[in-house]
């Protein structure tokens, strides 16, 4: 009993120990960020950002490989069966996996089998309507909707059940209004369509939204986030006409379940450090992104109140895939 007692009490110790060791050696080799979508989203323009900088700072290439499917689900699934040994990673939309857990039978358990290393940041949906839409204000939206019964095409940009479609069938469902759902593997391709008329609306993130905004290629109606934005202050929330409404885009930094806390701790501090360096603040805040400090165990908290309260609105909205 004691023998077996001090063999788990040393190897326990040696691990401690070797902790400080893997930090400094990590990384020894390319990194991978998986991005489950397609190239051109919030996800991916975020994940290239911090690649290039990790890159320059660590001189270790780190490759960002698309890969998208089922909501994000699909690379999601596949970064948490990889090795749990820091090099291979996921950046994704962290509300997907809020939500996924109440819409599908996942392959994965968000809380198990990942270990959040870092929130990226925050980005409030931006609600664009083709310009083809005769409207310019939510309420105009809604009542124009009415009007339509059904025939408005809603863009969920990052597939069914993704935070974007989830935002689009609560504000349907709040202000009584009907539209088809027309599912797109990223917000990229969502976008050319709105932008072409093939799709009549969304909401999509501010970081790869706001340039076609900017452009005059699409028009922008109302802001997702809890009140306005510094950068677009003229800009109304959605929630100055349908009271509560808060979506976004919560982007998140993920290894598998396992990785040695001190290369998670490490990615953590080069995120924090990265998202702190001045050109990429201006970077984050001409796209409408707000910077997030949070640690390995705050996002883990995040997740764990996060998913139950998506849960909950999934059950109240009564929201299902058919």
């Amino acid at each position: 009993m004691h023998k077996r007692f001090f063999t788990a009490a040393l190897a326990a110790s040696l691990a401690l120990l070797a902790w400080p060791a893997v930090a400094q050696s990590y990384p020894a080799k390319p990194i991978k960020i998986v991005v489950p979508f397609p190239a051109g989203g919030t996800s991916d323009v975020l994940a290239r950002l911090i690649g290039q900088k990790m890159t320059e700072s660590w001189g270790q290439p780190v490759v960002v490989e698309n890969k998208p499917g089922s909501s994000g689900n699909l690379g999601a699934d596949a970064v948490a069966k990889s090795a749990a040994d820091g090099y291979t990673l996921v950046l994704m939309d962290v509300g997907n996996l809020a939500i996924s857990p109440a819409l599908y039978r996942l392959p994965f358990s968000v809380e198990k089998d990942f270990a959040p290393v870092a929130m990226v940041g925050y980005s409030p949906h931006l609600l664009v309507v083709s310009n083809h839409i005769p409207v310019n204000t939510t309420a105009e939206l809604i009542a124009y909707a009415k009007t339509q019964k059904g025939k408005l095409n809603f863009a969920a940009a990052a597939g069914t059940g993704s935070a974007t479609h989830l935002a689009g069938v609560v504000f349907a469902q709040r202000s009584g209004i009907e539209w088809g759902y027309v599912p797109y593997k990223g917000g990229a391709q969502a976008m050319t369509d709105l932008i072409g008329g093939q799709v009549d609306v969304t909401f999509n993130g501010m970081v790869a939204t706001y340039p076609h905004v900017k452009g005059g290629k699409i028009k922008l109606i109302a802001l997702s986030s809890a009140k306005r934005h510094d950068e677009l202050s003229n800009v109304p929330t959605v929630a100055e006409t349908l009271p509560g409404f808060l979506t976004g885009s919560w982007q998140g930094l993920l290894a598998p379940a396992g990785t040695p806390k001190a290369v998670v701790d490490k990615l953590n501090a080069e995120v924090l450090r990265i998202t702190a360096l001045p050109d990429v603040r201006e970077r984050l805040t001409t796209l409408g992104a707000e910077p997030s400090r949070m640690s390995p165990t705050d996002f883990a908290h995040w997740l764990r109140v996060e998913i139950p309260a998506m849960a909950k609105i999934v059950k109240d909205e009564k929201i299902t895939l058919e």
